[in-house]
């Protein structure tokens, strides 16, 4: 090699060098200048400066959020006159002694309040609550109803595999179409990755409306990928809704090689709730085929369940004015009065939720954790783990579940509040994904998640903090490493 080719060589490398150096800063003062979460600015910023073209290249497919707003800007449109009219007499006359009597149920109207503001979240009071353990409850009885159905299916799930589960509920979908119930069908194209476009075209032809959620294509994949519909929902008729932790899948049923067992928890809610699920679905709905049904009195009938379960409906998601899931959890947390059971597959919190945990354990609460010893993402596990000394630290009793995979998203506090949906106790789930829950007020119904809380601690392990100290560096290290990831995941 001669000098001149030398020198060329070294001047183009000093040249692509500069060019790197010039991208690192300019996508850098980007992420600053968005003013996110410190915690996930700096994440952002460590990932690009140490790991070369690789960070900027996860950055370009997971970091951005620039045309959130413009993405999602017709979703927030939907609201029905309905709904507004009802949340905005509820929030001036909830303080009227006629509305809720019972004592334990108004210590939690500061709750109620929040979620009339930050999301118009209507309170019902004429629900049935039933309340499915795992695969094995949850799938026979929504079989069941979709049976039944005689107007409408409209069906919201993250993932839908195309395996026996799969194709045993989409034949009956497909079925029902025929018979000439409207079957609407919103899959998350990322979730349900396996459901290839042959088989959204095949339900199409078969008469069943189904509508891949933000397909994820180049080169708009970058914009997309980051936002998902992680929703889980089933309405029959308006009448009768299914809503939890639970996707359509064989694992449910048959669990995973070397993790067990799959365990999960579902709703199946009759009464006014359901018009609240229905108006999620149809908001999503508008979003992705245009089609206006919030209106249409055929999917809100008047209900003749008799319960006596208080029920809001909570949703958010990147299109959401505040984190209207994220404020229900914090809230809820940092005013119990006694006692709080959260049991959560995947731990990522943010401060605000780690801080309030933390608080209500030093204030002298009974505050107690359950995460999955097993989980079907290594990453994510071992970001939970990372979590797990401050919170023993802090008077918090963390357990991890060993029969198999506990994939439960709950929480009761005081016996009186819960919420059974399909959030994360994650930053993900806060913050980037559509995500909604059913936010109960009962006493009775609490009791019976707060059973289902200890049988779910009998099938745990107790964590010791000296014992949890004695780890091994190695083990410590992985959990440190994955914790700088939880924020971008």
């Amino acid at each position: 090699m001669d000098a001149d080719t030398a020198s060329s060589i070294f001047s183009l490398q000093v040249i692509l060098s500069l060019l790197y150096i010039i991208t690192i800063i300019f996508v850098c003062m980007v992420i600053i200048f968005e003013n996110r979460d410190p915690v996930k600015t700096l994440s952002w910023v460590l990932v690009i400066t140490l790991i070369p073209f690789v960070g900027i290249i996860l950055y370009f497919f997971f970091g951005q959020n620039y045309r959130k707003r413009k993405i999602f800007s017709r979703k927030g449109i939907t609201d029905s006159e309905h709904f507004l009219n009802t949340a905005i007499q509820q929030i001036e006359s909830l303080n009227d002694k006629l509305i809720i009597r019972s004592p334990g149920i108004k210590s939690k109207q500061h709750l109620m309040t929040l979620m009339l503001n930050n999301e118009r979240s209507v309170l019902t009071d004429n629900n049935k609550i039933l309340i499915l353990n795992d695969a094995e409850e949850t799938y026979p009885a929504m079989i069941k109803e979709i049976e039944s159905a005689k107007h409408h299916i409209h069906f919201e799930i993250y993932r839908f595999n195309i395996d026996e589960t799969g194709n045993k509920f989409r034949d009956i979908l497909i079925r029902k179409a025929a018979e000439g119930v409207e079957v609407r069908m919103i899959i998350d194209d990322v979730g349900s990755w396996s459901f290839k476009n042959r088989y959204i075209n095949g339900m199409r032809r078969a008469g069943v409306q189904i509508f891949p959620f933000f397909p994820v294509r180049f080169p708009w994949l970058a914009s997309k990928i980051n936002y998902r519909n992680h929703r889980k929902i089933l309405v029959i008729d308006g009448k009768t809704g299914f809503i939890g932790g639970m996707n359509i899948a064989d694992k449910y049923i048959h669990g995973l090689p070397g993790i067990g067992k799959w365990r999960d928890t579902h709703l199946k809610i009759r009464g006014d709730a359901v018009a609240g699920m229905n108006k999620v679905f149809l908001t999503d709905w508008y979003f992705l085929s245009g089609e206006i049904l919030t209106g249409n009195k055929e999917y809100f009938p008047k209900q003749r369940i008799k319960g006596e379960s208080w029920i809001q409906l909570a949703s958010s998601g990147p299109d959401s004015d505040w984190a209207t899931i994220m404020q229900a959890y914090l809230a809820a947390i940092a005013t119990a009065n006694e006692r709080v059971y959260l049991c959560t597959p995947y731990f990522s919190p943010n401060e605000s939720i780690l801080n309030a945990l933390k608080t209500a354990a030093l204030s002298g609460k009974d505050v107690r954790l359950i995460i999955p010893e097993k989980s079907d993402s290594i990453i994510a596990n071992w970001n939970s783990r990372s979590y797990v000394s401050e919170l023993l630290h802090a008077g918090v009793r963390v357990y991890m579940y060993v029969s198999g995979f506990n994939h439960s998203k709950y929480i009761v506090v005081d016996g009186v509040f819960s919420s059974v949906g399909s959030v994360n106790v994650d930053m993900r789930s806060f913050d980037l994904d559509f995500e909604v829950t059913a936010l109960i007020y009962d006493e009775e119904f609490a009791n019976k998640l707060e059973n289902i809380f200890m049988n779910d601690l009998r099938n745990s392990k107790e964590l010791l903090f000296d014992l949890w100290e004695g780890r091994s560096k190695k083990e410590k290290y992985k959990e440190s490493l994955a914790r700088i990831f939880g924020p971008l995941y």
